[in-house]
């Protein structure tokens, strides 16, 4: 099994104003992919068509190309877990368990326990007196163990603390690479999701603004560092947008966005300057700064304006949230 296949043909959600509209996407099986967004862009309405929460009010929903609603097999093959997980309060950690597992026919009750050993959560505690990062290490262990071949984590490792955070990625990784299935990662953490992610879908205004693999993404813009005067030099002789700027002392890192080709980036070493990638954040902050349609990338050619030079005085360090 490596996992669950997901599609969307021309989906639409509208409540009292529409949260999705045409959305047209494909979720490659056996791949950890990324679903990434500003603050009422439709992550949420996504993931519940998935798991067949609710309809769609127009289009097709696919999951392993079966109509997921009240679909017994394929809803038995999903598990969406939010932040705290769907858990009974008022019951001790172990029973929960006792209830994924009767639930989940492929869950990994001894891997569950040693997870939550790890995070330091007591099994003999009563959900409703953990505390929020403790809850949330309870979904992240449930939603792992579960090894659905469907496995969606909306902001699941939102309320654990940096370290717990960590140590959950590094989870993911090793049981993805033993046990693969198709993962969606729902977060505004996009810095700390950069080395985990392998396909990226940016979710803007209720519209798929672009998918693709993260490399691809990475390579849609450089960092120069080196000397500030080169740095400004280079930028201006290229023509180019910057979207953040870092200075330390007589030193400058910038951010910039553009398709360079490999003689471009011979002629920036040879002035001296490091190039680097560009983080995923730094890009979908970028991408998503309200200039941008559904399913419409934003250019970034031409010369680098004065507001946006202005802009870019500081590395954008800005946490998206859903």
């Amino acid at each position: 099994m490596t996992g669950f296949s997901v599609e969307l043909r021309g989906v639409g959600v509208t409540f009292d104003r529409p949260a999705l509209q045409g959305v047209d996407l494909t979720l490659a099986p056996g791949v950890v992919h990324g679903l990434l967004g500003r603050n009422g862009s439709g992550k949420t309405t996504l993931l519940s068509l998935l798991a067949a929460f609710r309809r769609p009010t127009r289009g097709t929903v696919l999951v392993d190309g079966e109509d997921p609603f009240e679909n017994e097999r394929v809803l038995e093959g999903t598990c969406f877990v939010r932040e705290s997980g769907d858990v009974m309060d008022d019951e001790k950690v172990s029973v929960n368990l006792d209830f994924v597992e009767g639930m989940r026919p492929a869950f990994d009750r001894a891997y569950a326990e040693d997870l939550l050993d790890q995070f330091e959560v007591p099994l003999s505690t009563k959900i409703g007196s953990l505390s929020r990062g403790q809850k949330s290490a309870v979904g992240a262990s449930t939603g792992l163990a579960a090894r659905a071949p469907l496995t969606i984590l909306d902001e699941v490792y939102l309320g654990m603390d940096a370290p717990s955070r960590y140590r959950f990625y590094e989870a993911l990784l090793r049981d993805y690479v033993e046990h693969p299935r198709t993962v969606v990662l729902s977060s505004h953490l996009i810095g700390e999701l950069d080395r985990v992610l392998e396909q990226v879908t940016i979710l803007h205004r209720g519209g798929v603004l672009l998918t693709d693999t993260a490399d691809s993404l990475r390579e849609r813009g450089s960092t120069f560092t080196g000397p500030r005067a080169v740095v400004d030099d280079v930028v201006a002789d290229l023509a180019i947008d910057v979207l953040a700027r870092t200075e330390l002392g007589g030193t400058s890192q910038v951010t910039v966005v553009g398709h360079l080709d490999a003689q471009v980036l011979e002629r920036v070493r040879r002035a001296g300057l490091e190039v680097g990638p560009v983080a995923l954040q730094d890009l979908f902050v970028h991408l998503t700064d309200g200039r941008g349609e559904p399913g419409s990338v934003p250019t970034t050619t031409g010369k680098t304006t004065a507001a946006a030079t202005a802009a870019a005085t500081t590395t954008t360090t800005e946490e998206v949230d859903r």
